[in-house]
């Protein structure tokens, strides 16, 4: 018996003899897609519709001769399927389960690695959760963290080499205002009334480094012109927050290949790298004492300043040589950026395009997240000094409810992260439901006896699935690598969570509906492998959310 797939190449390449013996067309398409409602079966074709006009006949007419010409009379073609219908001039075909039986052979061999890709050789570029380094990571840039390294892992599942970037933005404005702001607050432990900068940074973040240089360094720049403390507070300020921000990346169970400071690029003479290649191009001019960039022929809305008439680059300038920079390492370059900024998708896309890399820059948005509890709004502003902060998320409702929540909606989806819910243990609760749909199979396999389950898991015994709960599992199952497939191409992680909901469901479903360890052992060791099969995918699609697979809850919830 093939595998779904195999059954499906056959019936299309008999649908295709039946179509041209029959209507004398040989250039039509036959695709299949599982229909929305289960009940009109496994895979479905709308065939019938395309030889409509040719036919001269309505499709449902079509359709019923083409399942006698194809299916009813090729007893071959009809081993394949237990159930072929014509309804509204679709072709519905529901598949012999020894068809599904083969994807849990697959995923019995193959374990954790099914769904995987081999190494196709391609290299991506992810850049993705950056922020300015001036304070503690909040809740926006833990949804972009969540979605880029969901993106990263199931990048190479598929079999992609992956390169993660971060963004240091120390080049600009911001940096010296940070000095300013952790100044004042040094000053002020030795007095109070020294005046906070007006457009500061007004977080207490700043206190305890503020403490610590002031038990490091005194009075010594009490007295120091600004010119003088200026540099020294900005760089001292950013690399803790940077460091910082580290700490907290690397507990969210995320690790970036590079960190890369923009004052760097400007300082390895990258930056200028990347002007004076655009230059050679032809692609610059000069107005006004400014050097311009001909954004404009690249499908921007304007044309874009790359060094101000006082001789000073611009933030743009910078994102000029980096990209510059990315595009020449990696075939395919991916940035995820954060809300407000769909004006830059058009003009990064115009970087690549000038510099002869068309189309191999692809833009996406992570927007805005709100805070919920209980229903509830939980307001914060970073203007204002009151945040929450990403560490503050994790600390209430732990890494993996935050992966999986930042990520469960589609990218360019606004998410009410509701903190409540996401602790909560019940079925309400998305991540909770999942996880314990991995922890009850678990359960499963220890109580089941250690010599039937070895042998369940060889995979030889898997005539006895046949039960619609059973199938709908191998059917979600035998889905996988095609989700993962769509993660990366869509760049929308987002249907990984979803998936994993609905593997979730259709086990809690099979559990419910059969029993595993079931007094006929034929049943037990066909269900024992169904569960065995159910737990790699469900531990694989968790893995790529950045999620565990928990044996048990109790475990979980001493964690």
């Amino acid at each position: 018996m093939p595998t779904p797939e195999g059954a499906l190449v056959s019936i299309d390449r008999v649908l295709r003899d039946a179509v041209r013996t029959r209507f004398g067309v040989t250039d039509l398409s036959v695709t299949f897609e599982a229909p929305r409602r289960p009940e009109f079966g496994d895979f479905a074709t709308n065939v019938a519709f395309g030889l409509a006009k040719a036919a001269r006949s309505a499709p449902q007419k079509i359709a019923e001769q083409l399942i006698e010409d194809a299916i009813l009379s090729r007893p071959e073609i009809a081993a394949l399927v237990v159930a072929a219908q014509a309804t509204a001039g679709f072709i519905n075909l529901r598949l012999a389960p020894g068809c599904w039986h083969r994807v849990v052979e697959r995923v019995l061999a193959d374990g954790p690695r099914y769904g995987e890709s081999p190494r196709n050789g391609q290299r991506i570029s992810l850049e993705f959760g950056s922020a300015n380094p001036t304070g503690p990571l909040v809740v926006v840039q833990g949804r972009a963290l969540s979605i880029g390294a969901t993106l990263a892992a199931a990048f190479h599942a598929c079999g992609y080499d992956v390169f993660t970037e971060w963004i240091v933005n120390d080049a600009g404005g911001q940096v010296e205002t940070l000095a300013r702001s952790l100044y004042a607050r040094y000053r002020q432990i030795a007095d109070p009334s020294y005046p906070f900068p007006e457009t500061g940074y007004p977080g207490e973040y700043l206190l305890p480094i503020a403490a610590s240089l002031r038990e490091e360094l005194g009075a010594t720049y009490d007295a120091a012109d600004e010119a003088i403390w200026l540099p020294i507070f900005g760089k001292r300020g950013r690399d803790r927050l940077v460091a910082d921000q580290q700490r907290t990346v690397e507990r969210f169970g995320i690790h970036y290949d590079l960190w890369q400071s923009e004052l760097e690029l400007h300082e390895s003479g990258k930056v200028r790298a990347g002007v004076e290649r655009l230059r050679e191009l032809g692609l610059t001019y000069e107005n006004d004492g400014a050097l311009y960039f001909r954004a404009t022929q690249f499908g921007d809305d304007k044309d874009r300043v790359l060094v101000k008439s006082d001789g000073k680059p611009t933030y743009y300038c910078a994102d000029v040589a980096y990209h510059y920079e990315k595009l020449k390492r990696a075939d395919r370059a991916i940035d995820l950026l954060g809300p407000d900024h769909h004006g830059y998708i058009e003009r990064l896309r115009g970087i690549a395009s000038a510099f002869g890399y068309e189309g191999k820059l692809d833009v996406a948005i992570a927007q805005q997240v709100t805070l919920l509890r209980g229903g509830e709004q939980v307001s914060m502003s970073k203007r204002a000094g009151d945040i929450i902060t990403l560490d503050a998320i994790l600390d209430e409702v732990g890494v993996d409810a935050a992966r999986f929540f930042f990520a469960m909606l589609a990218t360019d989806t606004p998410l009410a992260f509701d903190l409540q819910l996401a602790t909560e243990q019940s079925n309400d609760n998305p991540v909770y439901y999942v996880q314990y749909g991995h922890a009850r199979i678990a359960s499963v396999l220890r109580n089941a006896d250690a010599t039937e389950l070895a042998i369940a898991r060889r995979g030889e015994f898997l005539a006895a699935l046949a039960h619609p709960s059973e199938i709908a599992l191998m059917r979600r199952i035998e889905e996988f690598p095609r989700v993962l497939q769509s993660v990366v191409s869509s760049l929308s992680p987002h249907r990984l969570a979803r998936y994993a909901r609905e593997i979730a469901a259709d086990f809690h479903a099979f559990y419910g509906e059969c029993r595993i360890l079931s007094e006929n052992r034929d049943e037990r060791l066909a269900r024992l492998a169904l569960a065995a099969a159910t737990a790699h995918v469900l531990a694989h699609a968790l893995r790529v959310l950045g999620v565990s697979a928990p044996e048990s809850m109790e475990r979980l919830a001493t964690a």
